[in-house]
């Protein structure tokens, strides 16, 4: 069975699914992740709870300034091989710090691939917390993200990096910037 609940942000509401302790789905938007689990979970029972888990207390915990709350979340991404290796270096880009599709093609050994990492990317079912949204163009603007482009700028902000062309200097007060 699937828990589900609905948690308000400053970035509108955010649904979320979750079972076994781990978070399965998160989207800006309940139908957008109604859609996902049918997907990947056919005619499992769904049941609206609060907090499952206390997942969503983390959450909270992320946009109330302790960035690091998501990196307690264990997750159950589903996907391919190629997906899960691509959202595992997601997970390891830290708050405050973004990478290029390139850079993150060339950490994976994978050469020019980046266009394979944007649509693995794209794919991500727990965004935010598998962070798509520190991924960048590779002339260090920002480029597609599922919940809006505006999000992921807020997002970018909240975490001190500084997304375009002048970004390569680290946020003020942050020790960490750009990775490239």
């Amino acid at each position: 069975m699937l828990l589900v609940d609905e948690i308000p942000s400053p970035l509108g509401r955010i649904a979320i699914a979750a079972r076994a302790g781990r978070l399965c789905a998160l989207e800006f938007g309940a139908a957008r992740v109604a859609r996902q689990l049918t997907a990947r979970y056919p005619g499992m029972p769904r049941i609206p709870v609060q907090d499952p888990f206390g997942l969503g207390e983390k959450i909270r915990a992320y946009f109330a300034g302790d960035l690091a709350a998501l990196d307690r979340i264990q997750v159950e991404t589903g996907g391919t091989r190629f997906q899960q290796q691509v959202w595992r270096a997601l997970r390891r880009i830290p708050a405050g710090g973004t990478m290029t599709y390139g850079a993150l093609a060339r950490s994976l050994g994978l050469g020019a691939a980046a266009r394979a990492i944007g649509a693995a990317n794209g794919r991500n079912p727990i965004s935010l917390v598998v962070p798509c949204h520190r991924l960048i163009g590779g002339d260090g603007e920002l480029t597609g993200y599922g919940g809006g482009l505006w999000r992921k700028r807020w997002l970018l902000s909240h975490e001190g990096a500084r997304p375009g062309p002048a970004s390569a200097r680290p946020a003020a007060g942050r020790s960490r910037g750009r990775i490239r």
